[in-house]
């Protein structure tokens, strides 16, 4: 991949999305919103339909799922069972994309936290689970401030907890949500291609597009 000539030399602090980013946990999101289906006594949903709903937290994952005829005690009901299910089964097949590790090994200098609209104590769960909490001195969920991403907030808290101007910052992600999020911030915004969202991410191009996270580190140096 061709160098940014120092383009992205001004950063110093880096906020990642965690699905579909730094892990791959589509399976086990699948799983568990298949089972959750099942539960309601709906039809399953093929894999490729679950994963263009991820992205906006797990009551809008479990609301798409469900449908536009489904009433607010269907999502509640179909949420709650969602949630004890995927806590059971959330690390079963999830694990880092490859190049990942090697990416936040280099990266180490840099501040970086992760800003995620998976619940929080999921996503530090896995995190831990995955041996990657050294990297990051900060994990948010999407239930851990008043609005979710694309909402700027959690991005405006982590660059204060950070010490970082948003110029100085990067958000990296695999949807148009995270890129939406670093516009609202005035972040600099980095897209990877293999996530799940990669196709939203034509409508909202990020400032650079990695196929692999180990490339990042050269295009900030």
């Amino acid at each position: 991949m061709a160098q940014s000539n120092g383009r992205f030399s001004s950063v110093r602090a880096v906020i990642f999305d965690l699905d579909g980013t730094l892990i791959d946990s589509q399976l086990d999101l699948v799983l568990a919103v298949n089972a959750m289906l099942e539960h309601m006594g709906r039809e399953p949903h093929v894999h490729e339909k679950i994963c263009s709903f991820i992205g906006n937290g797990a009551p809008m994952l479990v609301q798409r799922a469900l449908g536009e005829g489904a009433t607010e005690a269907d999502v509640a009901k179909g949420l709650a069972y969602f949630l004890e299910y995927y806590r059971a089964h959330m690390l079963d097949n999830t694990d880092v994309y490859p190049g990942v590790r090697e990416a936040l090994v280099q990266l180490q200098q840099y501040p970086m936290a992760v800003l995620t609209n998976k619940p929080v104590h999921f996503s530090r769960a896995i995190i831990e689970g995955l041996n990657l909490s050294r990297y990051f001195r900060y994990v948010y969920g999407g239930n851990s401030f008043e609005t979710k991403k694309p909402d700027p907030q959690g991005a405006q808290i982590l660059l204060r907890e950070l010490q970082a101007a948003p110029h100085e910052a990067m958000m990296v992600g695999d949807s148009d949500v995270d890129i939406k999020t670093a516009r609202n911030a005035g972040m600099h915004a980095c897209g990877v291609t293999y996530g799940f969202g990669a196709e939203s991410l034509r409508a909202h191009p990020p400032d650079i597009m990695l196929d692999t996270l180990s490339d990042l580190p050269a295009h900030l140096r």
